[in-house]
């Protein structure tokens, strides 16, 4: 049944700059900005060779369960599950946490070094050892008409505290949902030429944009646009 497909989305990050700004404050954006970078990172994938239905909400409808392999030279763990913590705090609608085995999982993390990173990318997310593995690092989602159903990211460790920092905020966020990169959006880490390594407060924004309850999975543009004026105002005010 075509309500029970699934579709695979692949993002990766290319070119990088090293260095993060101070971010802005909540009222840096006016409503206008907010509405088009809704619409920019929500509708639309930043790679659309593996896609379906492109132009549709995205969202996990259950809780969020993470699981992280560190299989890096450096333990990073206490990083990752420290952001994990913080998006289920900085997110209304969105409750995060960490299972204890990866069949409890719906969200797992693989952190390598940059030698690891093809076998890992083959091996434990695309299930195919002659699979292409270009990016930097990357994040694939299995998602249908009803919900993400799961995502997978692949973070790098070993190139660099800004790449790492940028790889695990970008990738884990696009695995939640906005999925697609725009060259305009200058304070959002979904801007593959920015600066930023954080989650910036635009982003917070536009994350609880997508998970307030009035935003469904399978919605289109059209749909969501009458009611995007007042999901961006709650969003705002919950974001400080």
């Amino acid at each position: 049944m075509q309500a029970l497909r699934r579709f695979l989305i692949l993002f990766l990050l290319p070119g990088l700059l090293l260095v993060s700004p101070v971010q802005a404050a909540n009222d840096s954006f006016s409503t206008e900005e907010l509405l088009a970078g809704f619409e920019k990172t929500v509708f639309g994938l930043e790679y659309r060779s593996w896609s379906w239905r492109p132009y549709l909400v995205k969202k996990f409808t259950t809780p969020v369960r993470f699981y992280v392999h560190n299989l890096s030279s450096r333990d990073r763990r206490k990083t990752v599950y420290r952001f994990i913590r913080d998006i289920g705090k900085q997110v209304g609608g969105l409750t995060t946490g960490v299972a204890d085995t990866p069949s409890r999982a719906n969200f797992e993390i693989y952190v390598v070094d940059r030698a690891q990173y093809e076998a890992v990318v083959r091996k434990d997310v695309y299930k195919s050892e002659r699979a292409k593995v270009p990016g930097r690092c990357l994040v694939r989602v299995v998602s249908g008409r009803n919900g993400i159903k799961r995502s997978t990211a692949v973070i790098v460790s070993d190139e660099g505290e800004f790449l790492f920092k940028r790889c695990l905020v970008e990738e884990t966020l696009q695995g939640l949902g906005p999925m697609n990169d725009d060259a305009s959006l200058t304070h959002s880490v979904f801007n593959d030429s920015s600066r930023h390594s954080r989650f910036t407060v635009f982003d917070q924004i536009i994350l609880n944009m997508l998970y307030d309850p009035r935003i469904k999975p399978g919605m289109s543009q059209q749909q969501t646009r009458p009611i995007l004026p007042l999901v961006a105002r709650d969003a705002r005010r919950r974001v400080r």
